[in-house]
């Protein structure tokens, strides 16, 4: 199963990727994360793509938050301010979990792209 992540960066402030590549098993947990640099107001967010189809919302999370819940089952992000990082994390990986992944800070610009987690892939 293939899950990838891109980040969306602004002029300023910039979110990377923390590890490119990931394999992982079907059931395992998942963890993906991003480093940032962001003005205290703003909010860390993520989406989810499925080829052929356009970025779905996640979740958005403020920095001075440390954990919350998705609206998608088994799916949180938690916010290590200490270290300036938002996880993503994935309680147990399915299948319908294989999907192109964006962590971006709010406002975002929609021009500067870079890749994140290529080739993180489920087997059963």
């Amino acid at each position: 199963m293939l899950l990838s992540v891109l980040s969306l960066l602004t002029l300023l402030q910039k979110i990377n990727p923390l590890d490119p590549v990931k394999h992982v098993s079907v059931g395992d947990p998942v963890n993906l994360s991003c480093s940032y640099s962001m003005s205290t107001n703003d909010a860390l967010q993520w989406y989810r793509q499925y080829p052929t189809s356009r970025p779905d919302f996640i979740v958005f999370i403020y920095e001075h938050e440390t954990k919350k819940e998705s609206d998608l089952p088994g799916v949180s992000v938690r916010v290590d301010k200490d270290q300036s990082r938002v996880d993503l994390l994935i309680s147990s990986a399915a299948v319908s979990d294989s999907a192109l992944y964006y962590c971006a800070l709010q406002p975002t610009v929609t021009g500067n792209t870079a890749t994140l987690y290529k080739n993180l892939l489920l087997h059963r």
